[in-house]
């Protein structure tokens, strides 16, 4: 079924709605990461992928969509990259786990270290939790101090109690450990020494995406003197900027050594692979050749398997080879000029706006109030669908091409012309057919 056709006004999809009532039959919430429910899309439009190729995936109805967002924001060369997947089909018919490291792991560190020369160890893993954890359980161990300090502005940094319980969805994390968790604003150094003062020689680590949005000027490199200054170990969380704003990440891009960083995500292009880096006097405490007390650091049954080892090695060459970085930024401003141009022109300028970097853009929908608004969301979302552009956000992978963009910024511009309706109407409930989307962090379900 080709996307021209099969996306109209009168858009349904009764397989994967059949489809989700199964998965929430047997898999709470009916998805296993809750950025990918089904309450995150309009009601009864949620589709349910079957496959996927390079920036295009189709769902069990037959219709074939344009994503954005991929994996969230894992697959940046697009789905079943050549590539990745012979380096992946090479390691499956040699065995993917032993009883001992495989020589793959020595390869893939190697790799790892030459592409993030700001680091001298690494040890992988499977999720980015795991990573950020492991980074401040080795700060806590390192400086003898419990208290951890987060950017408050950034969405996420793990499953574990540490962070979860500074959230809505708090429930089954005892108070006592939300405590010990304090927050700082982005881009505020002033605040940040503030913190740290009223919190003397009780800081451990100071953990943030070091550009969620662009850092200000001399803003990095002030937090590393902070953290120097009161004796905590700086941690960059770069699980979304790893790749997308260079291969060494933003440290790379704005000369700014952490003591401890993460990766994950584009590091696999979808297969299950993170990283723990940093200095060799920190990371060696979870190792065997110090005489200090032992740091449980990482250790995971699945940690080093080796296809996934070797996707990341792939992904590496890939980027570095074909300057997929500078790719992301060309396609991301290419759609980014385009979504505005096109919100422009339906006079909805000022209320679907496109914010980020061009290798990481979002995606706001402000109501005629000019506040964000979940139920202009659905309405933006149903239309894209419709359209057959699939995108939570507007974050590029390397797979698409220009053709891609051009349908994408068409599809807006209809969107965009419901979207002025609801605005003159005064009320969007017409458009919604439906419950609109939620957010993921919410106390109740």
């Amino acid at each position: 079924m080709d996307e021209h056709t099969a996306h109209n006004e009168e858009f349904t999809l009764p397989r994967s709605r059949a489809a989700n009532e199964r998965l929430h039959a047997m898999i709470p919430g009916g998805a296993h990461t809750y950025a990918k429910g089904d309450d995150q899309y309009p009601e009864d439009l949620a589709p349910v992928i079957s496959h996927g190729r390079g920036a295009h995936v189709w769902d069990v109805d037959g219709n074939r969509y344009i994503e954005y967002g991929s994996g969230l924001r894992s697959v940046s060369l697009g789905h079943a990259h050549p590539r990745v997947t012979e380096a992946v089909r090479r390691e499956i018919d040699r065995g993917s786990n032993f009883v001992r490291p495989s020589i793959v792991e020595a390869d893939a560190a190697e790799r790892f270290l030459a592409t993030v020369p700001t680091a001298e160890m690494v040890k992988f893993t499977k999720n980015g939790s795991d990573a950020t954890t492991a980074a401040v359980r080795l700060a806590r161990a390192v400086t003898g101090r419990q208290r951890v300090a987060i950017c408050g502005d950034h969405p996420f940094f793990s499953v574990d109690d540490w962070f979860i319980g500074t959230t809505p969805m708090s429930a089954g994390i005892p108070e006592s450990t939300s405590a010990l968790t304090v927050a700082f604003p982005y881009g505020d150094l002033a605040a940040t020494d503030d913190l740290l003062t009223r919190y003397r020689d009780e800081v451990a680590c100071l953990i943030l995406e070091p550009a969620h949005t662009e850092p200000p000027p001399g803003y990095l490199a002030g937090l590393r003197e902070l953290a120097d200054r009161h004796g905590c170990v700086l941690v960059f969380d770069e699980m979304i900027t790893g790749f997308r704003w260079s291969e060494a990440g933003a440290q790379g891009l704005y000369g700014v050594t952490p003591d401890l960083s993460t990766f994950g995500k584009a590091l696999g292009n979808g297969f299950a692979v993170s990283a723990l880096a940093g200095r060799r006097a920190l990371m060696e405490r979870g190792g065997l050749r110090h005489s200090d007390e032992r740091v449980f650091l990482l250790s995971t049954t699945h940690g080093a398997e080796t296809h996934s080892l070797a996707a990341a090695m792939a992904v590496q060459s890939v980027y570095v080879e074909e300057g997929i970085t500078a790719r992301l930024h060309a396609l991301g401003e290419r759609l980014a000029a385009g979504v505005r141009d096109a919100a422009a022109s339906m006079g909805v300028g000022d209320h679907v706006v496109v914010r980020g970097r061009a290798s990481n853009l979002v995606f706001a929908t402000l109501d005629g109030n000019g506040q964000p608004s979940q139920q202009y969301r659905t309405l933006f979302l149903r239309r894209l669908l419709a359209g057959g552009v699939l995108a939570p956000s507007f974050v590029v992978s390397s797979a698409l091409d220009d053709a891609d963009i051009d349908r994408t910024v068409d599809v807006v511009a209809q969107a965009c012309a419901v979207y002025r309706k609801a605005l003159d109407a005064g009320d969007p409930t017409p458009w919604l057919a439906g419950r609109p989307v939620k957010p993921v962090f919410r106390r109740l379900a």
